[in-house]
């Protein structure tokens, strides 16, 4: 083998290696990604979210609607449009409070019931996860705020 045909080698080696490596990274980040979604998302669209993957659902807790049984939390996220009943076993961040905004980390169970495994709530009263005061606004126009 000639020393030109060896360099062509080594170079077609080291993109067909350079091509798994991305391969193999972006199917390692595809299973790690959490989409987000609203009620008004979940409810306009039969396939999201997508089955057996956690998803960020994001909106705001409706007023009346937060009530605990022993260690679960139940209550229903609203973006003013559509509303989804969630429940939450844990501690609640110390924002957490109706009629404020938040995001939860979970799965969609065969109820219709948004199971969380995490709560994020806004850090001060000013402050909406900006997924959230998107999704608001898209919905009412330009109103950012909670009502």
């Amino acid at each position: 083998m000639t020393r030109k045909q060896q360099r062509i080698y080594s170079i077609i080696l080291i993109v067909f290696g350079i091509g798994i490596a991305t391969t193999l990274s972006l199917m390692a980040m595809e299973e790690n990604i959490t989409y987000f979604y609203t009620p008004s998302d979940i409810f306009e669209d039969e396939n999201l979210p997508p089955q057996d993957k956690a998803f960020r659902l994001g909106g705001l807790v409706a007023e009346g609607s937060l009530s605990r049984n022993g260690a679960i939390i139940t209550f229903i996220v609203t973006d003013n449009a559509h509303q989804l009943s969630v429940a939450y076993e844990g501690i609640t961040p110390d924002l957490f409070r109706e009629g404020q905004g938040i995001i939860a980390t979970g799965n969609l169970n065969p109820e219709g019931v948004f199971v969380a495994d995490s709560l994020l709530a806004k850090h001060d009263e000013n402050y909406m996860p900006p997924e959230v005061a998107k999704a608001l606004e898209e919905v009412h126009g330009s109103d950012k705020t909670a009502p």
